[in-house]
C-alpha cells in the first residue's frame, strides 16, 4: 500500500470562534491529499480534464477525533482504499505534528464524461492509471 503525505499550511483565517481549525477545511485538505497522491504516482487531474473527463465526488465521510489549532503542524496522509473500476475510494488521515490522528475519512469518486456527465468505467477510460491504483491500493 502506498501512502502519500503532504504538509498542510494552517492559516489563521482557517480557525473558528473557538480557536480551532474550522471543520469544513478538512474537506479541502482531503482534496489537497488526493491531488498530491495523484501527482506522486505520475498522473494529473488536469490532464484527465483536458482529455474530456471529470472525477467528481460522489460521497464524503469525515470523523473528527482531535482539534487542530492555529500554530500547530498538520499533515494529510492519503491512499487508495478501493478501486473497483467504476468508483475509487480514497482514504485520508489528518495528523498533527505529534502524529496523532485528528480526523480520518474517505471520498468516493466516479469518472464522468465532461460533455454529458455520464459515468464511464475508470479502467476503460484510463487503463494505466487504473492499473497503478490496483498496485498501490490498500
Amino acid at each position: 500500500m502506498f501512502i502519500s503525505t503532504k504538509e498542510i499550511q494552517l492559516l489563521y483565517a482557517d480557525t473558528d470562534m473557538m480557536g480551532v481549525i474550522y471543520h469544513a477545511n478538512y474537506l479541502k485538505w482531503f482534496e489537497l491529499g488526493r491531488t498530491q497522491l495523484i501527482e506522486d504516482i505520475g498522473y494529473s487531474y488536469l490532464e484527465m480534464e483536458e482529455s474530456g473527463y471529470y472525477a467528481p465526488v460522489y460521497d464524503v465521510n469525515c470523523t473528527y477525533k482531535k482539534a487542530i489549532r492555529y500554530g500547530e503542524r498538520a499533515f494529510v496522509n492519503t491512499w487508495v482504499e478501493l478501486n473497483d473500476g467504476l468508483k475509487t475510494v480514497y482514504g485520508y488521515s489528518i495528523v498533527n505534528g505529534n502524529n496523532e490522528v485528528c480526523a480520518e475519512g474517505t471520498t468516493t469518486h466516479i469518472v464522468v464524461k465532461k460533455d454529458n456527465f455520464r459515468p464511464v468505467q475508470f479502467k476503460k477510460a484510463f487503463p494505466e492509471w487504473f492499473q497503478k491504483y490496483e498496485e498501490i491500493k490498500k
